[in-house]
């Protein structure tokens, strides 16, 4: 086999072996999944009773990551993309330019999200979402109490100099 047959070769090899994750992400679309909100509540770290994932369900790829950083990351493979397989959930984690500290976070953000997509509302992340939100809440009533405090107390004090 002559030298350009070899490469010819490897590269049809390579092709064969990448999967397309596009249709991934098109069954993921079709399946019926749990609200918005409830998958943005993923990314929480304290919590501490989350589904176990094992290897087997896992496929892992390293494609280039996108977006600022020029050179260095138009030519990396340091962005890991992790699909649960039984969920079809597809993460993608370019947090980092080590591809190992890429794999553990992307590792967490999916054992996250595959909790939430199986527990739904009975998950400890949707419920430390919830009590957030709720102090979030509270803490926003509370200065705009304040401030009509403050607002009453300057008029006051005018009326008073007047």
């Amino acid at each position: 086999m002559n030298v350009p047959g070899l490469f010819h070769f490897a590269f049809l090899l390579r092709k064969v072996q990448t999967p397309s994750w596009a249709g991934w992400v098109l069954r993921k679309q079709q399946l019926s999944l749990p609200s918005l909100p409830l998958l943005q509540a993923a990314r929480k770290k304290n919590s501490l009773n989350l589904l176990e994932l094992s290897e087997a369900e896992l496929e892992e790829q390293f494609v280039r990551g996108d977006g600022p950083g020029g050179q260095a990351t138009n030519k990396t493979n340091n962005c890991v993309v992790l699909k649960h397989i039984p969920s079809g959930i597809v993460v993608k984690c370019h947090q980092t330019r080590s591809v190992e500290k890429n794999r553990k976070i992307a590792r967490e953000i999916l054992q996250e999200k595959v909790d939430l997509f199986y527990k739904g509302e009975d998950s400890d992340v949707f419920k430390e979402k919830k009590t957030s939100e709720k102090q979030k809440q509270e803490k926003k009533r509370r200065a705009k109490e304040n401030l009509e405090r403050k607002k009453l107390f300057k008029e006051m004090q005018q009326l008073d100099k007047e």
